[in-house]
């Protein structure tokens, strides 16, 4: 139970940072890769696989 609350932190953190790179990023192609780096790391935080 405590292992799953640590992992979604974990993975709620790295979003966090994807998220932010892909809203300062300028580039519209490394905003679409952060856009499908970030659709996975929902679906973790949400535990769907």
């Amino acid at each position: 139970m405590i292992m799953t609350f640590i992992y979604r932190g974990i993975v709620l953190f790295v979003l966090a940072f994807v998220t932010r790179c892909m809203f300062r990023e300028k580039d519209f192609w490394k905003q679409v890769t952060a856009a499908l780096v970030i659709l996975p790391l929902v679906l973790r935080v949400l535990l769907i696989k």
